[in-house]
């Protein structure tokens, strides 16, 4: 496994890094307490997630939702029971999931269920579709597009919750990670199609504008957080089997970009943004790169900063380091 060598960062390292990262660059990483922490490690084992997520020194507090995709098809890059079992087994955490809204094996419960058993999800930790009896309503405040989103009527019965992330690239968002998952993976399959379609439909995923979807991202995002509680979350990213496509492609891209690493915080929106700035570094980045470009998509982090979900500047901790 090929990582990149993250070392402990200062202002005039990233200033050479910017350079070689050209028009994206690593510029957020800054040499303050006053911004929120990630920490990192290239071991993308069963440990290394384990010790990734103990860095949070996090206590959850009563029953843990862990959300995560289950894939649509065996060929995507989802991320492996046989990675994440030891976590979950750590957390007692029950893995959840929605259904989808664009047709394939995952759009209606029978079929989820059928594709949750396949992949080996069931022998490893229970596992809920939270949409299977509907959506219920959370509220936007101060958004940029939505007033309203809408989860699944089980999102309601997990206080705590991890948002465990494969990090790879997306056809329509250009990107996925935490805020991806925190919205559309959060959404019901009705809330899939109001957030895609910018607040205008609850029928169609399709039509909407782009920055429009992007921006109703950020603010499904703001709702999951204010009604969970901050101090209720924590994000992990792993960024391994680096595709251009998500993991809702049932028939992805190969990745061209070697394995980085874990990468682990508090702040949904920095753990994102450290995602961004490590694949911009990488070898082998350059069709990712086109594709969050052509996609503007960055913008979702623009948008989720702008409305106060998370900060895109934070410190970098090397756990493989101490």
């Amino acid at each position: 496994m090929k990582g990149v060598p993250i070392k402990k960062q200062t202002i005039a390292t990233l200033a050479t890094v910017a350079v070689i990262a050209g028009a994206v660059g690593i510029h957020s990483v800054i040499a303050s307490d006053n911004v929120p922490t990630v920490y990192f490690t290239k071991d993308i084992s069963p440990a290394g997630l384990v010790k990734a997520y103990e860095a949070l020194n996090w206590t959850p507090k009563g029953k843990v939702g862990i959300k995560m995709s289950t894939g649509e098809s065996a060929k995507t890059n989802y991320l492996r029971p046989e990675l994440i079992k030891e976590l979950v087994t750590k957390l007692d955490g029950t893995i959840v999931e929605c259904n989808t809204a664009y047709g394939g094996n995952r759009s209606d419960s029978a079929s989820h269920w059928a594709a949750i058993k396949e992949r080996g999800f069931l022998d490893i930790a229970p596992v809920d579709i939270m949409d299977e009896e509907g959506s219920m309503t959370l509220p936007v405040k101060d958004g940029n597009r939505l007033t309203e989103n809408y989860v699944g009527t089980h999102f309601a019965n997990y206080p705590s919750y991890v948002v465990l992330s494969h990090f790879k690239g997306h056809q329509m968002a250009g990107f996925g990670g935490a805020l991806k998952n925190i919205s559309i993976g959060f959404g019901s399959s009705m809330g899939k199609k109001w957030i895609h379609s910018g607040g205008t439909s609850k029928e169609s995923m399709w039509g909407g504008e782009q920055d429009a979807f992007l921006e109703s991202m950020a603010d499904a995002s703001k709702s999951v957080v204010e009604y969970v509680g901050r101090d209720n979350m924590v994000y992990i990213n792993v960024l391994n089997r680096i595709s251009i496509d998500c993991d809702c492609n049932g028939n992805p891209a190969e990745p061209d970009i070697h394995d980085i690493g874990i990468l682990v915080s508090t702040d949904p929106v920095a753990v994102d943004q450290a995602g961004i700035d490590m694949v911009s570094v990488a070898d082998g980045n350059q069709k990712l790169m086109e594709r969050i470009a052509n996609r503007n998509g960055l913008h979702t982090l623009e948008a989720a900063e702008k409305i106060g979900v998370g900060s895109r500047k934070y410190k970098l901790v090397n756990l493989d380091e101490e």
